[in-house]
This record gives structure tokens, C-alpha cells and sequence, in this order.
């Protein structure tokens, strides 16, 4: 993705020459840009990113638009434009009802979508987020409830805040002075080795046997939270 001061936008489009244009300009746009083209890999990719706007093609290989969406709505109010070759009532009224923001039926005019787009940009209004996800461990710093699978976790108040201070940078390496910093405060001159035991406490609560290990070490750099 380019940097930009714009927005990022997730595209999860099957039809390449439709994912070409769209990313072509939005770019010209101004937009940071990202194309997935299959329903899994959108749906992570939405997850991942923490995209300003997802454009969602309907009928999607591996997991479609609509499953998508519900998904998403889960943990996000993200402005979705579900784009479908359906434009029926029905069709166009179940996209609204799994929790699309706007619906766009195919061939559509490119410079409406990017009115749309921006509409939707302009409309929303800043949310704080107080839930976080990294694959099937989610966290809410409102209620302090920390899930995996379905499954509630109980931790100690250190212990969720080293958790929330890794899924709030999910997928980046956060540095282990940084941690201790947000979990102990900057003047903290306890044991040089406190944030090894916690990490392998967290681990302990985290981590299940036979499912994909989140909680990974960078040797001599910290810590990083992913899939």
C-alpha cells in the first residue's frame, strides 16, 4: 500500500481488469490502496489493515460478500460499498441488511463510485474503537473481556494491558521498551526479566493446544501479535 494522507481503502474483487481500474484510481485518487481477490484473504485483509472503506464485490470465490460483511459488522462500523452483478430489490436489499453501507450494481459509471466512495468518507463520523481482533483472540477495553474461540479468558490487570498494548498493533513488532513503558510506566525500575514471565504467563492463557500460535518473540527487538 502507498503512503498517503487520504485514506486506505480495501478492494476484494474477484474480476482482475474490475481490481486493475478500481486501484488505478482510487490511487489517482489519492487513496492507499489493497487488493484482495478472494473472500478469506479479503476478510483477513480486513482485519488486518484496519481499512477507512472496503469496496466488496458480492460473489466471491472461498467466502462471499455477504459473509464477509456480516463478519465485519461484528467488530466494525467501517463504511462498506458492496458492488454485485444483481441489482435486483431483493439482492440489493439483503447487501443493506448484512450490514453494507452502500450498494452498486455492475456496470457501473467509475467517477460514481468514487463520488460514493467519498461520500461515505465524508459521512463518517470518528469512532473510538474499544474492541480488537488478531484471528479468533479479541479484546474489549470497555468490558475487559478477552475471548479466544468463543472462549473467555481471565487475566490479571497486567496481564491485559501487555495484551492490549500487543493487539492494538497487531501485526507489528512492538519494541520491548514500549511495553514496558505502557504496562509498568516510563519511571519502572522493577526485574530486568518482568516482561519475559509475563509474556510466558500470557502465552499460558492464550495459546491453545493444536491452534495457530499468535504470540510470537522477536529475538533482542519484542513482541508481536498475529496469525
Amino acid at each position: 500500500m502507498k503512503a498517503s494522507s487520504k485514506g486506505r481503502i480495501l478492494i476484494v474483487e474477484d474480476a482482475p481488469d474490475i481490481a486493475a481500474l478500481l486501484n488505478a484510481r482510487l490511487e489517482a485518487e489519492g487513496f492507499e490502496v489493497r487488493v484482495e481477490m478472494e473472500g478469506n484473504a479479503g476478510l483477513s485483509a480486513a482485519r488486518q489493515v484496519q481499512p477507512d472503506l472496503i469496496i466488496l464485490d458480492r460473489t466471491l470465490p472461498g467466502l462471499d460478500g455477504i459473509e464477509i460483511c456480516r463478519r465485519v459488522r461484528q467488530t466494525s462500523d467501517v463504511p462498506i460499498l458492496m458492488l454485485t452483478a444483481h441489482g435486483e430489490t431483493p439482492a440489493r436489499i439483503e447487501g443493506l441488511n448484512s450490514g453494507a453501507s452502500d450498494y452498486l450494481p455492475k456496470p457501473f459509471d467509475l467517477e460514481e463510485l468514487v463520488a460514493r466512495v467519498n461520500a461515505q468518507l465524508r459521512h463518517r463520523r470518528p469512532t473510538v474503537r474499544t474492541r480488537f481482533e488478531v484471528a479468533d483472540l479479541s479484546l474489549d477495553l470497555d468490558t475487559r473481556e478477552v475471548m479466544r474461540g468463543g472462549t473467555p479468558i481471565t487475566l490479571t490487570p497486567k496481564e491485559f494491558d501487555l495484551l492490549s498494548c500487543l493487539i492494538q498493533n497487531p501485526y507489528k513488532v512492538v519494541h520491548r521498551e514500549r511495553i514496558i513503558e505502557a504496562v509498568w510506566g516510563f519511571d519502572f525500575e522493577g526485574e530486568a526479566n518482568i516482561l519475559e514471565v509475563y509474556v510466558s504467563h500470557l502465552r499460558h492463557k492464550i495459546e491453545l493446544p493444536g491452534a495457530p500460535k499468535l504470540l510470537h518473540t522477536v529475538r533482542g527487538v519484542g513482541y508481536v501479535l498475529k496469525e
